[in-house]
């Protein structure tokens, strides 16, 4: 019987009782235990296949808004006890999900449009994210989240952390802080047979050189950054922490809709032009929720919401991105990179507007309605400006695991 629900994601309960029921059922290669507490005490549990040394390490749940990684890591689980191959000289070991706390406040049942997803959106502030916050907060103020999967890192030494996660709408794309050779190739095979436009222009690899389409390595230290005034620095955050015992890590994204409009290589006709209108939109987006927010903020004092965080957060990164945007040269000249940055100035307002929306209807604000209509409107333009497609879970999920065997395969290959 498989351990996949059908037809919806996979709450943290349901995702800790299928790896307890795997680890019962197969006691000879399976373990799980409790690797430590996050900060409203929920447990963080790991499942182990396999006792070799040479070590995967696959994380699940490290942003609260992506929820296909819990689907495809109960399916990769399943998978390597099954098939001996995968745990000969390796062994397997997954999170089950790194942000418990915060998938208690996404709430992705089984989202039927883009409107449905962001009614009960949830992402955290940079801080309190768990691969993110070394990025931004001293040794000293790290999460206890944080502190336990660097120190499963510590343990395990894996030659290769494969973190799992998602877009709401796009492509699929992998980011690599090292360049794993060969992988390519079986990535955009699998993009192709499951129908799944692969992007190749993502922003979040902007000006990152790519080993194959839609597979970005991640620069050298020295190198700066496409969008300098954003605070996080992909070098800084826990995917760094394998490369200390000579690992990498692979970061391995699915869409949960689809957009064949982000896998164009074409040379955008005005690139810098194009840039410097989505900055323009963005700013004035963004503008559309600080007056709410500004409205509402005297009936908020004393409110301390992780949503509300994570929107104010979301707002004051605005600033900086859109003087990014303006006044620096485009990282990539093509369609399917001023596309990618389209759909993330969409994003930024929208998410902050669907966190703001859900403190506003908890506590009965007068504001409420005036924020319904902006994430009902942006979530419908979104959808159709990128012609919004339902990706079936059981392929997101298909891809995803694909991606992370082949990954783990030609990594093994590499490190000898």
């Amino acid at each position: 019987m498989s351990l996949l629900p059908e037809l919806r994601y996979p709450t943290v309960t349901e995702m800790v009782s299928s790896a307890a029921t795997l680890a019962a059922q197969h006691s000879g290669v399976c373990a799980l235990r409790q690797i430590g507490v996050s900060r409203a005490g929920r447990p963080l549990h790991l499942l182990s296949v396999g006792r070799a040394r040479r070590a995967v390490l696959v994380v699940a749940g490290a942003h609260a808004n992506e929820p296909t990684g819990g689907s495809t890591l109960l399916a990769l689980a399943e998978r390597v006890v099954h098939e001996r191959p995968l745990r000969t000289g390796m062994s397997w070991h997954f999170l089950l999900c790194a942000d418990p706390d915060g998938a208690s406040l996404h709430v992705t049942p089984a989202p039927r449009s883009l409107h449905d997803y962001h009614l009960g959106f949830f992402r955290p502030a940079g801080p309190e994210q768990p691969e993110w916050s070394p990025a931004v907060l001293p040794p000293d103020r790290l999460p206890p989240e944080t502190r336990a999967l660097t120190g499963v890192i510590d343990e395990l030494r894996p030659y290769l952390q494969v973190t799992l996660h998602g877009t709401d709408l796009g492509g699929s794309w992998v980011q690599l802080t090292k360049d794993i050779p060969g992988l390519a190739e079986p990535f955009a095979k699998s993009a192709a047979e499951l129908h799944i436009p692969v992007e190749t222009g993502a922003s979040d690899a902007a000006g990152w050189p790519a080993s194959g389409p839609g597979v970005h390595v991640m620069p050298s230290p020295g190198t700066g950054a496409a969008y300098p005034s954003m605070p996080d620095d992909a070098r800084h955050s826990t995917w760094y922490h394998a490369h200390r015992y000579g690992g990498l890590t692979a970061v391995v994204e699915v869409p949960m809709w689809a957009s064949d409009l982000v896998d164009d290589p074409a040379p955008h006709p005005a690139p810098a032009a194009a840039m410097r209108r989505l900055a323009s939109r963005l700013l004035r987006d963004t503008r559309k929720v600080e007056r709410v927010l500004t409205d509402a903020q005297p009936r908020l004092e004393g409110v301390d919401d992780p949503l509300l965080r994570a929107a104010r957060w979301g707002l004051e990164l605005v600033p900086g991105l859109a003087g990014d945007w303006t006044c620096i040269p485009p990282a990539d000249h093509s369609m399917a990179y001023v596309g990618s940055v389209d759909a993330f100035g969409r994003r930024l307002p929208l998410r902050a507007a669907a966190m703001l929306l859900r403190v506003l209807q908890r506590n009965g604000d007068r504001a409420a309605p005036r924020l319904e209509r902006l994430v009902a409107t942006w979530s419908d333009a979104f959808a159709g400006r990128f012609r919004a497609r339902w990706v079936p879970l059981e392929n997101q999920v298909e891809h995803q695991s694909r991606t992370v065997v082949a990954a783990a395969l030609h990594a093994r290959e590499q490190s000898g």
